[in-house]
């Protein structure tokens, strides 16, 4: 099949006037789609993007995601979907390291510049050459200066185009993800890793394109979550992706009403902000008679979430797991069976999941046997891009470490226990704390730090600084480094809380305890 935009290019032969997208009052047949992305891809063509040329994309959960990310999978080029929530800094680290050669940016809201910290990373960087701005007033007219707008330059386009043929083993996307190292690494993902875990869509929920799901789509797109179980397996089976663009409870419940969603996908607090927004207002029969699956990734569902969603809506949440690296499902509980809350679940078809030691030896099995998931199979990332010495680390005779560790019953059914790394996982979003140190560590006033998660209602875990401070710096309080963060950091980054210490406890060598510090 090779290139992954045949996923959307099947359904528009098969199902030209089916509804593909729904924003809003905007509802787009997969026809419109197809088109808008083949405008995209001739647009990319007419500016010298070749195949395997990498191409960035900043934008929320709008129809311009999908036609972008499908139009530059025809030109052949790499979709490097980057997080909205990134500030100028950042973006330019991703541009530079992925050597992106052109960027799409939605310009975002007042609240949330999208579009203002895009074009500043943009002018920071050099190997990206071309940059087009995404304004929802496309009546504006084109500026004479830069930076470009792009609707007007899509509407000159033709909406035909031969799609460039690819390798299974092509790069269609690269996911950033981080490590314990510091910055950001780019997972590269072959055509048949981001198709082939669409398509499980049948094997694990039951996706007929014949009798289409309509999934409400408020996990980031710019996520492999979003990406792939509701984008890309949405398009796969002819669904139709009612799209809203950041998560309210209200707004989300209003619109599975209103659409009669029957397939939701969600990071648990998403559930928890589901279930306290129901009221006598809302019509919770109606809710349950449309809803055929419910799905949950990113972090552990509380029991609690688990009963509640069963009881109010008579669906049992169907938690997974998964990573960047792993395209990203690697294992979901089973469709039509009782729930074993707290598991992750059984690997899917075509994937292997074991329990290794450091060395990488397997663990032996037992009841009470902990060991890092090791995964292989179709889902596997090519490898770091540009980094083969983490490659090398992350992954040997096609097995990836995941860094997770996770105990497994007789029947083979996995359960996180914990994270070998140090990562945060705050509202669903990962955060590294090394890559927050380092930044933090430019400060004047800063002489060490140890960033950790900690314990939160809502987030599940929130962020919190621990600083040492230079003497020499004693006007500088824990608000002002708060407030000093907040402006390096994306929105789901920076530490809330920053506690002033003495010293941090340290091993002999010289590492900080971690665990000593809440």
């Amino acid at each position: 099949m090779g290139n992954l935009a045949t996923l959307l290019e099947k359904s528009a032969t098969e199902y030209p006037d089916r509804t593909a997208i729904v924003f809003g009052d905007t509802r787009l047949t997969y026809a419109q789609v197809n088109g808008a992305a083949n405008q995209v891809a001739n647009l990319l063509v007419s500016r010298g993007i070749k195949p395997g040329d990498k191409v960035a994309l900043s934008c929320a959960n709008l129809p311009y995601f999908s036609t972008i990310y499908y139009g530059i999978l025809k030109a052949g080029a790499t979709v490097v979907p980057l997080n909205i929530l990134l500030k100028g800094r950042e973006v330019a680290y991703h541009l530079n390291d992925s050597n992106a050669k052109a960027y799409f940016a939605f310009e975002g809201t007042p609240d949330l510049p999208i579009g203002d910290a895009a074009w500043e990373g943009f002018q920071a960087t050099d190997s990206c050459t071309e940059f087009f701005l995404i304004k929802l007033d496309s009546a504006q007219p084109a500026p004479l200066s830069p930076p470009e707008f792009f609707s007007p330059l899509v509407a000159e386009q033709p909406p035909t185009f031969d799609t460039v043929e690819t390798d299974d083993d092509d790069t269609a996307v690269i996911l950033y993800t981080s490590g314990t190292t510091g910055q950001p690494k780019g997972a590269e993902l072959r055509h048949r890793n981001m198709r082939d875990n669409a398509l499980m869509g049948a094997e694990l929920f039951g996706a007929n394109a014949s009798s289409p799901d309509t999934y409400l789509c408020v996990l980031p797109l710019f996520h492999s979550f979003g990406q792939t179980v509701i984008q890309n397996g949405g398009f796969a089976y002819g669904g139709t992706v009612v799209m809203l663009p950041r998560f309210d409870a209200q707004a989300a419940l209003g619109l599975m009403l209103k659409e009669k969603v029957s397939f939701f996908a969600g990071v648990p607090t998403m559930y928890w902000g589901l279930l306290a927004a129901l009221d006598e207002s809302v019509d919770v029969k109606q809710l349950a008679e449309n809803l055929r699956v419910a799905v949950a990734g990113g972090a552990a569902l509380p029991v609690d979430i688990h009963k509640q969603f069963q009881e109010r809506f008579g669906v049992t949440i169907l938690e997974g797991y998964g990573l960047s690296e792993t395209s990203p499902v690697a294992s979901f509980s089973r469709f039509g069976q009782e729930p074993r809350v707290g598991s992750i679940g059984l690997p899917i078809p075509g994937v292997e999941m074991k329990l290794i030691n450091d060395d990488w030896t397997d663990v032996e099995d037992g009841p009470d046997a902990v060991g890092e998931i090791a995964i292989k199979g179709h889902n596997i990332m090519k490898g770091y891009y540009a980094r083969p010495d983490a490659t090398d680390e992350a992954i040997k005779d096609g097995w990836f470490r995941s860094g997770d560790l996770a105990k497994k019953d007789e029947d083979g059914f996995y359960y996180i226990v914990d994270r070998s790394k140090d990562m945060i996982i705050r509202g669903g979003f990962n955060v590294y704390p090394r890559e927050l140190e380092e930044i933090l560590m430019e400060h004047p006033a800063v002489s060490l730090v140890a960033v950790i998660g900690v314990p939160h209602d809502s987030h599940g875990e929130e962020i919190k600084a621990y600083v040492v401070k230079n003497k020499d710096h004693d006007d500088v309080s824990e608000a002002d480094l708060v407030a000093w963060g907040k402006e390096q950091f994306a929105a789901y980054k920076y530490p809330r809380e920053v506690v002033f210490i003495d010293e941090l406890p340290m091993t002999s060598t010289g590492k900080i305890l971690k665990r000593e510090l809440s």
